[in-house]
């Protein structure tokens, strides 16, 4: 059956680098839902081979790594009409007509039970995604506004095809960079309401409030911002054991923020499940795999245990009020552990499908810490730099200058700067999107601000 499957993806391969993506969806309509010779004589016959074999399951795969070898290549040909075409081929009336023949019977029954799918679904996803902005106001539809992280749990999940994978990081990649830039631009033109004459939207839903929390977390800067922080951190536990890494982890995420009143309570809570934690490895000298299992532990704590439901901390913290805090303590968590940020990203994901099934006017606590959330790690990116900017009262110049606890934030500006547009074409080997970036004692996530 491998041979057989590997004819089709191999056609597919071939011709959607070459053929017209109406060409290219013509021949998968006469593949999979008419069933008819295409220009190739071998694909119909490998598909009868798939369907001979009868395992469901098998041809699940198949149909599903062909549907993402179109999607990856059209993304990144940015052909995104054609995605959305190949999902509506899925409605075809005939894939419900009823038919004598054995053969036919099998392969409508299956398409019918893999567009009931939660593989399906998540096809809709790129589809629905790519068709840009037509859902992300309506009210019923407030998930969509994090589409980014719902993809996250597409490729890390290694079972997923890689065709699958690759298409998921390149779009969660571009949806993210699109976020930062329009951030950026809003918050460098908020004040004003609008650049060359051209009104300037805000990409989040928290109003003028986003500027003041820009300022709020760009103001941290200097010895004590949370990159400085994170390597001094590294290199006093660079040669502890992993009882005192332990110890000193929660010290570390909780320093700047332990003037809340929940912090407390954050660290009683998290000390407490990190006791035992591991504790056959305690003596043991740090290493990259003991941080960052951990570091996914925490992650666990302070969202969702079961992948499912939040956790009774992500409640807690949030339902006082505190999603800054939260948002800084993973921003700390994922500074020290870098390949802690996919796992983070996954939990979100399983967050938003847990509250999407509630209506919005019952999720804004929730809503309101996603768009912290974002707004802190697109920040701490690395596409675009922050800084503030102190407003001469004379209005002669504009003077680069630190936040001080005696100066309030009305006085400052922020000023962006794109350190590598958001938009370039993502590389044609998408292997790169894939693979792990470097090991746990390689700090490049901590670059100098």
């Amino acid at each position: 059956m491998a041979q057989a499957q590997q004819v089709i993806y191999d056609f597919l391969l071939e011709i959607v680098k070459i053929w017209h993506p109406e060409d290219v969806l013509e021949e998968f309509r006469h593949l999979f839902i008419h069933h008819t010779d295409s220009v190739s004589s071998q694909t119909l016959p490998a598909l009868h081979v798939i369907l001979f074999a009868n395992n469901e399951q098998e041809f699940r795969n198949t149909i599903k790594r062909c549907c993402y070898i179109l999607v990856n290549n059209w993304e990144v040909a940015r052909q995104f009409d054609a995605i959305q075409s190949l999902v509506d081929i899925f409605s075809d009336p005939l894939i419900q007509r009823r038919t004598l023949s054995p053969t036919l019977k099998r392969l409508r029954h299956w398409l019918i039970r893999f567009t009931e799918s939660h593989d399906f679904e998540e096809l809709r996803l790129f589809a629905a995604r790519y068709a840009e902005e037509r859902t992300l106001n309506r009210p019923d539809e407030w998930a969509s506004r994090y589409t980014s992280y719902l993809l996250v749990p597409q490729y890390v999940n290694e079972a997923n095809p890689i065709e699958q994978r690759q298409a998921a990081r390149a779009l969660s990649r571009r949806l993210k960079d699109k976020f930062k830039f329009e951030l950026a631009m809003y918050t460098a033109y908020g004040q004003s309401g609008q650049a060359h004459g051209r009104i300037i939207e805000n990409p989040t839903v928290l109003g003028d409030s986003a500027i003041r929390l820009v300022k709020a977390i760009v103001a941290r800067r200097g010895d004590f911002s949370y990159k400085n922080l994170a390597r001094l951190f590294l290199a006093q536990v660079k040669e502890s054991n992993y009882g005192e890494f332990k110890v000193s982890l929660t010290r570390y995420l909780l320093y700047t923020v332990n003037s809340n009143p929940i912090s407390k309570q954050i660290q009683d809570h998290l000390d407490a499940r990190l006791v035992d934690l591991y504790a056959e490895f305690e003596p043991q000298p740090l290493d990259a795999s003991l941080v960052l299992r951990t570091c996914n532990r925490i992650v666990d704590y302070l969202m969702t245990e079961d992948q499912e439901q939040p956790s009774p901390l992500f409640s807690l913290v949030l339902s006082q009020g505190n999603a800054l805090t939260l948002a800084i303590i993973l921003l700390k968590l994922v500074l020290v552990s870098r390949h802690t940020l996919p796992y983070l990203e996954a939990r979100i994901a399983s967050l938003i499908r847990y509250y999407e099934q509630f209506p919005r006017s019952q999720c804004q606590w929730v809503i309101n810490f996603l768009e912290v959330f974002q707004i802190t790690f697109a920040i701490y990116g690395d596409n675009i730099e922050y800084n503030l900017v102190k407003v001469d009262p004379h209005g002669r110049e504009l003077k680069a200058e630190f936040l001080t606890e005696h100066q309030g934030v009305e006085a400052f500006r922020i000023f962006s700067q794109t350190l590598k547009h958001p938009y370039t074409k993502l590389p044609a080997a998408v292997d790169e999107l894939i693979q792990e970036d470097s090991p746990f004692w390689d700090e490049a996530f901590l670059d100098e601000e």
